[in-house]
């Protein structure tokens, strides 16, 4: 597995891998979602990965295994395939993004899971929002790297 830097111009030809990384993930973590939920979020999704200033990707080969997006010091998505989960991909991106300055990141409140893995790298939750940021009824937990 290769840790890589997707530059933006390079992001077309890998979106529908990615996107298919992203379903692979929410299907098998947000178990909360309504019906129809992926389907309308997947155009933001795509638009999200086009416009993320970093996107670091773990591939396998040139096939995407998990993918986390940076915005100055915010992670903004962390998602793995459903087969690479608890492989270790996730944290290697985690640490990547520690690296990069990563401080605050945001989780659904409804994925003890993934808040889990966030506490186990020093995140704490700092405040709550009760819909997401498409207004949907999914409380988002802002976290922030203890000091």
């Amino acid at each position: 597995m290769e840790l890589k830097h997707i530059a933006i111009e390079e992001r077309a030809a890998l979106l529908p891998a990615l996107l298919a990384v992203w379903e692979s993930s929410v299907r098998s973590t947000h178990d909360f979602l309504r019906k129809g939920d992926v389907d309308f979020l997947r155009p933001y999704v795509a638009q999200g990965l086009k416009e993320i200033p970093i996107l670091l990707c773990a591939l396998e080969g040139s096939r995407p295994l998990a993918f986390l997006g940076m915005a100055g010091d915010s992670i903004e998505m962390l998602f793995v395939t459903a087969e690479q989960r608890g492989k270790g991909i996730g944290s290697a991106l985690m640490r990547e993004a520690l690296a990069r300055d990563a401080r605050r990141v945001d989780v659904n409140e409804q994925n003890p899971q993934a808040l889990g893995f966030y506490q186990h790298f020093g995140f704490e939750v700092a405040s709550r929002d009760e819909v997401d940021s498409l207004g949907l009824p999914y409380p988002i937990l802002h976290c922030t790297l203890k000091k």
